[in-house]
């Protein structure tokens, strides 16, 4: 398969090597300025993972271009309503995921599971934390933000996400340490003990692995998808 990478930095590069090691062709690289849209008629699908001031913009060229596209870039998504749209009028395949880790996709099906029984228990208090490297720019992350609407749908006497004390909303902390790859914990604390789910990434590879996955699963479909159509969650 013949794919395009947009955006070469960390994830960009270990995308290309994923990619290479499973037999696919990178066709062209596009890493800022003007993209190539003549370039990129040569691939099979485009894996964007970008920057959120970019994003949006690098989506809709691909896709009115009717380039199959699978973007990671987090911190953009109250443009995505206009992509999804973008991908169905043009009939071309677009899937946004927060995080493609298999684990991650796992993690995200089980604490909606168990949101769902500790809502029994209210002396439980739900609440999020992360932790990233000091390069990842948006906090908090879009795992962290998937991670807190799986819970928010068991718990819908709260009144969203807050990275503020409020005793009415769902509480994400976030920190930015090196080396992380990216841990987020779920944890339900009462006065007298602490239930704690997380969920800890050792290296990049997992999540490009499941990019790559993705853009092999893309090409063909027509409309947005995600990461639990990819892996039948």
């Amino acid at each position: 398969m013949n794919i395009a990478i947009i955006g070469y930095g960390r994830m960009g590069k270990t995308i290309e090597r994923i990619a290479q090691t499973r037999g696919h062709h990178i066709v062209h690289i596009h890493n800022g300025g003007p993209m190539d849209l003549e370039a990129l008629k040569a691939a099979d699908v485009a894996i964007e993972f970008t920057q959120p001031e970019a994003a949006a913009e690098n989506i809709a060229a691909l896709l009115t271009h009717g380039i199959p596209v699978v973007s990671g870039t987090t911190g953009w998504l109250e443009h995505k309503a206009s992509m999804d749209a973008l991908a169905e009028q043009h009939k071309v395949g677009f899937l946004h995921a927060s995080n493609f880790s298999l684990g991650v996709n796992l993690f995200f099906v089980m604490n909606e599971k168990l949101a769902a029984m500790m809502h029994a228990y209210p002396e439980f208090k739900p609440g999020i934390h992360e932790i990233h490297h000091t390069g990842k720019k948006d906090a908090p992350s879009g795992t962290a933000i998937t991670a807190a609407e799986g819970v928010l749908q068991a718990y819908k006497e709260l009144k969203g996400w807050t990275m503020n004390e409020d005793d009415q909303a769902l509480r994400i902390t976030a920190d930015r340490l090196d080396p992380y790859f990216g841990t987020h914990e779920v944890h339900y604390t009462s006065d007298i003990d602490t239930i704690t789910f997380t969920h800890e990434a050792k290296s990049r590879d997992g999540f490009a692995l499941g990019a790559v996955m993705a853009a092999e699963w893309l090409p063909g479909k027509a409309g947005s998808f995600g990461m639990r159509d990819v892996l039948n969650l």
